[in-house]
């Protein structure tokens, strides 16, 4: 193991093909893919039986994202409108789990909250210049 956090096990290499480890983990499996001819068919292997539809109750929980929470209860979070244990499983989700598509949502989530707050308050500064001169006595 070069570095990495666990062994390139089955469940490693289909997430891998599904895209959804960190995007280091990403790398490092791509750098060994190019020198490691067994690991390239093991990889072959695996993707042929997912083509196939032969799939483990993980790689079903996986690609369903079951245990990705929902884009409103990342907008909750962002809120601080969630318990404490919602927070924390979110936070773990993201942080430790490192999924990629829950973090790509919230990022978009921050992004439209501080596009809607700057439209805000060029809303407002647009009616204060408009109603300068009925404001006069």
């Amino acid at each position: 193991m070069t570095g990495s956090q666990d062994p390139l096990n089955d469940p490693v290499l289909l997430a891998f093909l599904d895209e959804s480890l960190p995007e280091s983990r990403m790398a490092e499996i791509e750098a060994r893919l190019r020198s490691d001819d067994t690991l390239r068919q093991r990889l072959q292997v695996l993707a042929q039986q997912h083509d196939q539809g032969v799939h483990s109750l993980g790689e079903i929980w996986r690609r369903h994202r079951l245990s990705c929470p929902t884009r409103s209860e990342l907008g909750a979070m962002l809120l601080e409108a969630l318990s404490p244990e919602q927070t924390e499983f979110i936070r773990m989700h993201l942080e430790q789990t490192g999924c990629r598509y829950c973090q790509a949502n919230l990022e978009d989530l921050k992004r439209r909250a501080k596009e809607t707050e700057s439209d805000q308050l060029t809303r407002r500064q647009r009616i204060f210049q408009s109603s300068i001169g009925y404001l006069k006595d």
